[in-house]
């Protein structure tokens, strides 16, 4: 399934809640948003379906695990085929290291975000992914300070 599907005022509700905590059972949800246990039930159940919500995960405080250092890496390739793209997208895939990983417009074709220890972690993850892909360039950056970070999406009634 693609595309847009709609959302009323209740499915908001309940993805709102949900978003807040992935634990909440059913009965929690149905208090939250004022619906009724079997509702609820098969709203989050049709949600599920139509993959708006794709899984329930437990988020880690990355600071706690000694995960402090934030390092958003840009990559500018002269590769384009698909061969070499699936071969990057497999070395990336395979670096627990990147938390995030995006195929861009304009001057950078590839930006990597990578939680890590410290610069010397930094550093072997870097040394890792050059000895695997040709990269024309890469420049990376780091985080001095995380100002804001959510894993909740925006939300609103859609007809």
């Amino acid at each position: 399934m693609s595309g847009r599907i709609s959302l009323d005022e209740a499915d908001v509700r309940i993805l709102s809640a949900l978003q807040e905590d992935g634990t909440l059972s059913v009965a929690a949800v149905s208090e939250i948003v004022h619906l009724s246990q079997n509702a609820c039930w098969r709203r989050m159940k049709r949600l599920e379906e139509e993959r708006v919500i794709t899984k329930r995960v437990t988020l880690l405080n990355p600071e706690r695990l000694g995960l402090e250092l934030i390092v958003f890496v840009s990559i500018k390739t002269s590769e384009h085929s698909e061969e070499w793209l699936s071969n990057f997208a497999k070395v990336v895939h395979d670096m627990p290291e990147v938390v995030e990983f995006y195929r861009m417009t304009g001057e950078v074709d590839y930006l990597l975000k990578l939680k890590v220890e410290n610069m010397a972690a930094y550093d072997r993850a870097y040394k890792r992914l050059i000895s695997q892909v040709r990269i024309t360039d890469v420049s990376s950056a780091f985080a001095m300070e995380e100002i804001k970070h959510t894993t909740s999406l925006p939300l609103k009634v859609i007809n």
